[in-house]
């Protein structure tokens, strides 16, 4: 597969096969279930074909703006092509791609239309990915109304944000949660972590943040442990690891959480899906989720 493909009813399959040849994607015949076929196998879709169609297709396949592909439907007559879903998240890129062609991008995206970049933009222009994504919509809409100040930190180093504050961190696909003993020394937390990516076959480049609990935020071993493996750790309030699962038993009831390793894991994981339950070596816990 290619991670995109050109939705097409079959009388515009010849047109769906000249945009599918200048983007190096697939081609689908619409059907029944065409679009659930490709919001499994793709990443961006061109629904060549009316609004309508294409948005009653798409409707009950939605989940979440972060996880959904970019859909962007180009009319019959190729005149312009229109993201429908994932503007900010590489529909916009996608009708822009499509202008080679001569179709014309109709872009809605509310900074796009000011002239201004987006966060998600911003994250992908500077290969980094979005920690905590609750917060782009109200720093985009600060966006709006003027200049937003960014921040470098090169690290080491610690950051205390608001909600309204968007962390951005290189790209990842894997979060590791850890829990450790008070007082822990870093070499025996970083070889647990160390440890626990061996197991699930994940190299270190390969992790977007550790995270853990707040509670821990002056733990040294913990953070020195983080630094020599080139990470950045994510410290998370009570209430954002309580709101999660914690599928294996813990201590952690008794500094009112439900838990830490797991919960940490799946609380900045993109897909949610623990790809190592909690493990524990010595004095250190080791989650990690996708």
């Amino acid at each position: 597969m290619t991670g995109t493909v050109v939705i097409a009813l079959e009388r515009f399959l010849p047109d769906a096969r000249r945009i599918a040849d200048a983007l190096g994607a697939d081609v689908l015949s619409y059907g029944p279930d065409v679009f659930r076929a490709a919001f499994a196998g793709y990443g961006r879709i061109v629904a060549l074909m009316s609004a309508g169609i294409a948005v009653r297709g798409i409707a009950p396949l939605l989940t979440d703006k972060w996880r959904d592909p970019a859909v962007v439907v180009v009319g019959p007559d190729l005149r312009y092509a229109v993201p429908v879903v994932g503007g900010h998240h590489g529909g916009n890129d996608l009708a822009r791609e499509l202008a080679a062609l001569g179709i014309e991008p109709v872009i809605t995206t509310a900074t796009e239309t000011r002239g201004r970049e987006s966060v998600e933009g911003l994250a992908a222009r500077t290969g980094c990915e979005i920690v905590n994504r609750d917060s782009t919509r109200a720093v985009n809409a600060a966006m709006l109304d003027g200049d937003v100040p960014l921040y470098a930190v090169a690290g080491p180093g610690f950051v205390v944000a608001g909600p309204g504050v968007s962390l951005l961190v290189r790209k990842g696909e894997h979060v590791v949660g850890v829990g450790c003993r008070k007082g822990v020394d870093a070499a025996e937390v970083e070889e647990a972590v160390r440890r626990a990516l061996r197991e699930a076959g994940i190299a270190p480049d390969e992790v977007l943040v550790y995270a853990t609990t707040a509670k821990k935020r002056g733990e040294a071993g913990l953070l020195d442990a983080v630094a020599n493996l080139g990470g950045n750790l994510v410290f998370l309030d009570d209430g954002t690891l309580n709101a999660q699962e914690a599928p294996s038993p813990s201590r952690a009831p008794l500094i009112g959480l439900a838990g830490v390793a797991e919960p940490a894991a799946l609380a900045i994981a993109k897909r949610k899906v623990l790809v190592l339950v909690k493990q524990t070596y010595g004095g250190v816990t080791v989650a990690i989720a996708r």
